[in-house]
């Protein structure tokens, strides 16, 4: 695994210096384990390893390339880990989100346009009043995506995502066991449009915070 480990290194260390550009395609196996003073079982395990986290792109017959290393595309492995959470450790992914989702929804107050804006009040009005818990989840999901992707950073909205798998699953379980969630996830996510609309960041900040701490603290009380 050091091996491994060191060979990882070295080509890392190769893509952020520029030798290995975005697109680029790797020397042959033979050659580059060669310069780097590899044995091909190590580069060969180095390589399998970075394709699975999305930095090199293997073709079959065609060779082995560097990928476009967009954010969205490298943190796609972050969701792959947080799937593997435990139910101890959910409070931890909510508190994270807790932070960085607050700070998006301001960040979107100034620069969503109207037409997203009747896009998310579009989605509302066509969930209706009551939605079950199911639907009211997968809105829920994409009414914070729009609003975070509004915020206008690819990096932000890519963590975002990659913490909605168990923030998710403590949505579900809060809608079938308090009689209020649906109302009341409603009424706050109107009041985050209201909020948007009004082009109020600090205002959308903090109806953002009491959305996500709402389902924090119904967990925290349950665990």
């Amino acid at each position: 695994m050091a091996v491994t480990d060191e060979a990882i290194e070295k080509i890392k260390g190769m893509i952020v210096s520029g030798v290995l550009r975005p697109g680029d395609r790797l020397p042959k196996e033979s050659e580059l384990a060669a310069e780097l003073g590899l044995s091909r079982n190590s580069l060969r395990e180095a390589v399998r390893a970075l394709s699975l986290i999305r930095v090199l792109d293997v073709r079959q017959g065609d060779g082995t390339y560097v990928t476009s290393l967009d954010p969205q595309l490298l943190l796609e492995a972050l969701s792959f880990v947080v799937d593997f959470h435990r139910d101890d450790t959910v409070l931890e992914f909510l508190a994270v989100r807790r932070i960085l989702e607050p700070a998006a929804t301001a960040m979107a107050a100034s620069r969503v346009s109207d037409a997203e804006l009747d896009a998310l009040t579009a989605q509302l009005d066509a969930l209706g009043a009551a939605p079950s818990v199911a639907e009211l989840v997968a809105c829920d999901l994409e009414f914070h995506r729009g609003i975070v992707r509004a915020a206008g950073n690819s990096v932000l909205c890519s963590l975002l995502d990659g913490l909605s798998g168990p923030t998710t699953r403590a949505r579900v379980w809060r809608g079938l066991t308090q009689e209020d969630a649906v109302s009341r996830t409603l009424h706050e996510h109107r009041a985050i449009l209201a909020a948007l609309r009004e082009r109020d960041a600090e205002a959308a900040r903090s109806w953002a915070t009491v959305h996500i701490a709402s389902v924090e603290q119904w967990l925290r009380s349950t665990l």
